[in-house]
């Protein structure tokens, strides 16, 4: 049985129940913060990605935040945002920011479902599994340009240079 025949029957149903089913589907710890809200803990490659679900019915928008912690070196800081503005413009489907205060990398991304719409378990499936390869790909990019000293130039090639050879 797929995800979505899971659902045909309920008419109206809550996106956060989703991902509720999903987290639970795919074993990932998670935390129902609310009636309109969800966190969980997603692992991946490189480490645990925080990813939050916020439903916003006043402007129909379900809200997706994937963090993970980096604490740059302050004066690597220019580089990272110039990492950071390299891989958003690889990124068609949501952006990376950096909120120092909180010392969190960040990817956002707001699905729309104006009009009445509702996202399906697979749309939403997919938008928590890009989310995730999103981060994936860049972290060691953001490595590089923190820790490492190189060029957002340089960083960047990591995760868009393709890989030639056999293993």
């Amino acid at each position: 049985m797929s995800l979505a025949e899971q659902y045909y029957d309920t008419e109206d149903l809550h996106p956060i129940d989703i991902v509720e089913t999903l987290a639970e589907h795919h074993a990932w710890e998670f935390d129902r913060v609310g009636d309109d809200q969800i966190a969980m803990a997603v692992e991946g490659q490189w480490r645990t990605y925080s990813i939050t679900l916020a439903w916003s019915g006043f402007d129909e928008t379900l809200r997706l935040i994937c963090t993970f912690e980096m604490e740059p070196p302050e004066d690597r800081l220019p580089e990272l945002h110039a990492t950071l503005n390299a891989a958003n413009d690889h990124c068609w489907s949501g952006a990376f920011t950096y909120w120092e205060a909180q010392k969190l990398m960040v990817f956002r991304y707001g699905l729309v479902l104006a009009g009445g719409q509702m996202a399906g378990p697979e749309q939403i499936d997919t938008l928590i599994r890009n989310a995730v390869t999103a981060a994936e790909r860049f972290y060691p990019a953001f490595q590089l340009a923190a820790w490492g000293g190189r060029t957002a130039a340089e960083s960047i090639q990591v995760a868009i240079a393709e890989a030639y050879g056999r293993a």
